[in-house]
């Protein structure tokens, strides 16, 4: 049978309250009751109960997860870093898989069941409101890889995708690119608007380029692949692509050489998040890397000083991209 508290009491001849008190984290107990009180508890390999501890304490430890885009490779290390950091903190992370839903309520609901301390919305498509609708229900949260803003009103960890936008043209035009084009994710999604905007004001200002501007159905292998081929077979493709995705970018290299052209020597790509397999001998894409682990790092620890202060101001953090030079577009001249 399972050790119980009152083994535990038993064992190291003090009461039940003091071996509670010993396992709940601020609560006063002696230290040669604590010692007593472990002792016992591992000579008899008991564990305290974690949710007979948030009847105690009020706090479930458990931080709402949520995220809509499973079919993106880069989510596994978005989650790999998130749940670790979490749990490497006593925290416990509560997944929510949206799919492709974009109304608050439905996750709001689920977590209020659970109870959790706080919420990550890991997300570069979705709307501010729906971080927002979260902080309105009294529930700390953090928004990663949210949109930009001079006045955030939840906290927002991630980059600036308008300057992703410039740079990528910037690149292009140092190489000697001059019919380029922005493959963006869904027209709808936040990350993808900004990151035109970006192309297309750094563009405007460029007069020795021209530009064009598609849109795929998703941040999907097979989305950026199928958006590609139809730029293709209608003969209207540019010169160099800046993909605003890493996986968006892997699906336009491989509907190119499909074709039985070559990267980059008939067509350049450049993408977006230095993912792993951005790395891999047959992709070898050059793309601007986001700082996806000190992005994770800095949500954590917002919504660990949340929990400590709930009424904390929000503000908005910005790290910076670079480009990582690989094998998909020409050398710079």
């Amino acid at each position: 049978m399972a050790v119980t508290l009152k083994d535990v009491a038993e064992r190291a001849g003090v009461s039940r309250s003091a071996v509670s008190r010993t396992f709940t984290e601020g609560a006063s107990v002696s230290p040669k009751t604590r010692r007593k009180v472990e002792k016992a508890a591992d000579e008899l390999g008991y564990r305290p109960n974690a949710l007979a501890s948030s009847l105690t304490t009020g706090r479930t430890k458990l931080i709402g997860l949520v995220s809509n885009n499973f079919h993106n490779p880069i989510f596994l290390e978005v989650f790999d870093r998130f749940t670790r950091g979490l749990q490497e903190r006593g925290l416990r992370p509560l997944l929510v898989n949206l799919t492709d839903e974009t109304d608050p309520e439905g996750s709001l609901n689920l977590l209020r069941q659970y109870s959790v301390d706080g919420v990550i919305v890991a997300s570069s498509t979705l709307p501010p409101d729906f971080s927002r609708a979260f902080r309105n229900a009294g529930i700390p949260v953090v928004h990663s890889f949210g949109r930009q803003s001079s006045t955030p009103q939840v906290h927002v960890v991630g980059i600036d995708n308008a300057e992703c936008g410039r740079m990528a043209v910037r690149s292009l035009a140092a190489r000697g690119y001059h019919r380029i084009a922005f493959l963006g994710g869904p027209e709808a999604a936040t990350s993808t608007q900004d990151r035109l905007r970006g192309f297309l004001d750094e563009a405007g200002r460029t007069p020795e380029i021209t530009f064009s501007h598609s849109f795929a159905e998703a941040y999907s292998f097979e989305a950026g692949r199928a958006e590609m081929l139809r730029l293709l077979d209608s003969g209207s493709e540019a010169e160099a692509y800046f993909c605003g995705d890493d996986v968006l970018s892997i699906g336009a290299l491989s509907a190119v050489r499909g074709h039985g052209l070559s990267v980059p020597e008939d067509i350049g790509i450049i993408g977006l998040n230095d993912m792993e397999m951005a790395r891999w001998e047959n992709i070898d894409l050059t793309t601007i890397r986001q700082p996806i682990p000190e992005i994770i790092e800095s949500s954590i620890e917002l919504v660990v000083a949340m929990l400590e202060d709930p009424g904390r101001f929000p503000e908005a953090r910005l790290f910076p991209c670079r480009i990582v030079e690989r094998g998909t577009l020409r050398a710079v001249p």
